[in-house]
């Protein structure tokens, strides 16, 4: 038997015991070590999140030990690794044109489908990658800096280029970070003084600017009424999200990472005049997780200061809740199974 934790509605968190799983054909059991707490989660915990039906175990961010492989493959017990989380059905028309992160019938751990806040999981071999070179708390960070490269990478951003992120949480920390290694200048937008200090102290973005009053004004005076090349958006809220298409240069880029259940309009004349590039982001894929890795490892990733907070499956339900709130100032928490 095992210990999981399953949100059976939303706001209530139960600890279960219940029977470790038996792999299927081509899985590989492993024994979670690592599950980092993302946006995701929250919203799962808060009832907001657009995909997901009750009860779920929670937890798409893994990292752990192989118990069992499937014999001639490359992995073995004991391997430290870390999990692709997005179940990717390999025929549909985007994983034949390898973009499994937007699989037709995709299965994200945690999601669709239960996840890793659980001493055991058992997952497709294919979606399972050797952790070297990195710890386990590294290996379960990987995720949420891998959307950050992905949306970079959707954006092919240039040396030199006025990028702007908007929403200094996690996944905008992270298309920060990545932001800055392909050569961009970077500039951070968010209403917490806190994140935005992070950027500065920890990314080493260009410029930070606040959310108030005179947002507009301060992105215009940075820019010289240019403003930008390219803009993220990873606020998850629709009403910044169409905010940001005022943000956008001439001949500019808007990706947007977050995920709303709601329409989002835009101003067609300024978008046609601009000849603005309306991007989606979703996932990642493992190009993307691999860029992660070899950043990590170059030491190019500041992984100690995402960590901010931990916790042990079984303080998860006590903790949660006050790890939402922004005076907690949580970055990453990652919990130990």
């Amino acid at each position: 038997m095992m210990d999981a934790l399953v949100c059976a509605a939303p706001g209530q968190l139960v600890l279960e015991r219940r029977p470790i799983p038996e792999p299927a054909d081509g899985e590989v059991l492993i024994r979670v070590r690592r599950v980092g707490v993302c946006g995701t989660d929250m919203h799962i915990y808060r009832g907001t999140q657009p995909f997901l039906a009750y009860p779920r175990v929670m937890g798409h961010e893994l990292a752990g030990e192989v118990v069992q492989a499937p014999a001639g493959g490359d992995l073995a017990p004991g391997d430290p690794v870390y999990v692709m989380p997005y179940m990717s059905c390999g025929t549909c028309a985007a994983c034949r044109k390898a973009k499994p992160n937007c699989c037709m019938n995709i299965q994200v751990l945690g999601v669709h489908r239960d996840g890793g806040m659980a001493q055991y999981l058992a997952v497709p071999e294919g979606f399972v990658r050797k952790a070297e070179g990195i710890s386990l708390d590294e290996a379960a960070m990987i995720e949420f800096l891998a959307i950050g490269a992905h949306a970079v990478r959707r954006a092919a951003i240039t040396p030199g280029q006025s990028v702007l992120v908007v929403g200094a949480g996690p996944i905008g920390i992270a298309a920060a970070l990545f932001a800055k290694l392909q050569g961009g200048i970077v500039t951070a937008l968010d209403g917490r003084q806190d994140r935005l200090d992070f950027c500065r102290d920890h990314l080493g973005v260009d410029h930070v600017v606040g959310l108030g009053d005179e947002t507009r004004q301060a992105l215009s005076d940075l820019t010289n009424g240019d403003f930008f090349d390219v803009v993220f958006d990873a606020t998850g809220n629709p009403k910044a999200m169409e905010a940001g298409f005022a943000y956008v240069g001439h001949g500019g880029s808007y990706v947007l990472i977050s995920v709303v259940g709601a329409n989002i309009t835009f101003s067609d004349p300024e978008f046609h005049k601009r000849e603005a590039t309306l991007l989606g982001s979703r996932n990642a894929t493992p190009e993307d997780f691999d860029a992660v890795v070899e950043a990590m490892k170059a030491g190019k990733v500041p992984t100690g200061a995402l960590n901010t907070h931990a916790a042990t499956l079984a303080e998860v339900a006590q903790a949660l809740p006050g790890w939402m709130e922004p005076q907690a100032g949580v970055i990453k928490a990652i919990v130990s199974c």
